[in-house]
This record gives C-alpha cells, sequence and structure tokens, in this order.
C-alpha cells in the first residue's frame, strides 16, 4: 500500500485526483493540504494547512499554484518525499533552478506538463514529425481560468520539436504578438475562451502538404489514468528529476 497525500487539494483537479486515488485498493489517502480550503473534508480527509501534515505519505501529488510548488519543494525534498507535480508554470529557468536544488534529494521528483495519455502520445509524434517537415507551430486552447500561458504541454512540445526548421517563417507583425511566441524557435500560440478545457493542435507544414496533430481534453477525468501511472511509478524512476509521463511509458 502506496500512502498518496494531495497539495492544493481544494481545488477542482485535486478533488477529482483525491477521489480517484480513494478508488485504488493499492493506494491510500492519508493527508490533504490547501491554506485555502483549512477544515474542508475531500474524499475523507480533513484539509490540513499546515504542510507537516504530508509527514506520512510516500508520494505528494502536486496541484497548488506553481509559486506555492517551488516553495514547498525544499520542504519535500528535505523530508525524503516522492513528488508528482501537475502544475502548470515551468519554464526552462524554473526547471534548471529546481533540478538544481533537488540533486541531491533522496526523493524523485516527477514534473508533468500533461497527465493525458493522448497527450504525452502527441507530443511523442510531433517530435518525431519536425524531422521530416520544413516548418511547424503550436496552437493550444485552454478554458478562460487558466493563470499561465503558454501552457506547460506547449513549452514541453516545442522543446521537444526544437531544431533547426529548414524553413522560418518569418512575416512583419502590425499587430505586436500576432505571431504568438518564441520557444527554441518554434511558434506557440495561445487561445483562452470559456467552454474549453485543454487542447492542442500541431501544425507541420512542406511544400504541398500540411500534418495536423491535434489531441483534446473534454474532461478532467481524461488525467486519471496518467496521474494513477504517475504515482506509482515516480519511486522507481533514476534520475532525481523528471520531466514527463513519457519515461513511464516507454
Amino acid at each position: 500500500m502506496t500512502a498518496i497525500a494531495i497539495s492544493g487539494a481544494g481545488g477542482r483537479m485535486g478533488r477529482t485526483v483525491a477521489a480517484a486515488v480513494s478508488d485504488e485498493p493499492d493506494l491510500d489517502l492519508v493527508a490533504t493540504f490547501d491554506p485555502a480550503h483549512v477544515g474542508d473534508v475531500v474524499s475523507g480527509t480533513t484539509v490540513a494547512g499546515d504542510l507537516a501534515a504530508l509527514d506520512g505519505a510516500d508520494v505528494v501529488i502536486e496541484w497548488a499554484p506553481v509559486e506555492a510548488v517551488l516553495e514547498h519543494l525544499p520542504a519535500h525534498a528535505d523530508a525524503g518525499r516522492h513528488v508528482v507535480v501537475g502544475s502548470s508554470g515551468f519554464t526552462a529557468e524554473r526547471l534548471l533552478d529546481v533540478g538544481e536544488a533537488w540533486s541531491d534529494a533522496e526523493g524523485r521528483l516527477l514534473i508533468v506538463p500533461n497527465f493525458a495519455i493522448g497527450a504525452v502520445l502527441m507530443q511523442r509524434f510531433a517530435a518525431e514529425a519536425a524531422r521530416w517537415f520544413a516548418a511547424y507551430e503550436v496552437v493550444e486552447l485552454h478554458h478562460d481560468a487558466k493563470a499561465d500561458a503558454p501552457s506547460g504541454t506547449a513549452l514541453a512540445t516545442a522543446v521537444g520539436m526544437a531544431g533547426e526548421q529548414r524553413r522560418r517563417v518569418e512575416s512583419e507583425e502590425y499587430v505586436a504578438g500576432s505571431r504568438g511566441g518564441d520557444v527554441d524557435g518554434v511558434r506557440i500560440h495561445s487561445v483562452r475562451l470559456p467552454g474549453l478545457l485543454a487542447h492542442q493542435e500541431v501544425i507541420l507544414g512542406n511544400p504541398g502538404e500540411v500534418l495536423t496533430i491535434r489531441h483534446d481534453s473534454m474532461d478532467r477525468s481524461s488525467f486519471i489514468p496518467g496521474v494513477l501511472v504517475a504515482v506509482r511509478g515516480v519511486a522507481g524512476l533514476t534520475d532525481p528529476v523528471t520531466v514527463g509521463l513519457d519515461a513511464l511509458l516507454r
């Protein structure tokens, strides 16, 4: 039995994950933490406001805002906890800082931009396709309450595709930002609208052909299979810090 704790348990995703963990016979939800929801009952646990409440956990699932996660990680490292992070907003600079800080930690840290199995496969397919296409761009679409742009999935996709595109499409911008952001030469466009949840298109072009790879999450339940893979596999990872679920799906 693996003891699981959830940080950020009071949010929609935290509550969804808590319910899913509680249904698994090999997982035991032992604690929940969220300073904004202290005293709430989530899947049979009373939400605590002190990070020390997570001390009995083998694995902590972090779904707090990224700024809070960055504050929590040193305590997790000192306690030797394994940690699975689902929070978005981990830039390349933040990943570098976390990697240096966690290098001597006893526990394993897994940062997952997207837990949907289809999204992981989309990134893998996009990286393979990029070798064969002259140019490519990423369009990500999320709900209007998402706090960051671009999404962690889009950033990870762009990094995975990065390389010298054979045809870098450049246009003069009459409206600043209309060509999107540039991540290692890959343009990313972010859409935020009510009614959306989490969606992404990777569009690749060659003379005379276009390939579109698209993934859509219509419900938060799409993330649960990946979360369960992560919490069951994080302790067996070789590196102190791993980014992406792909390492557990090979």
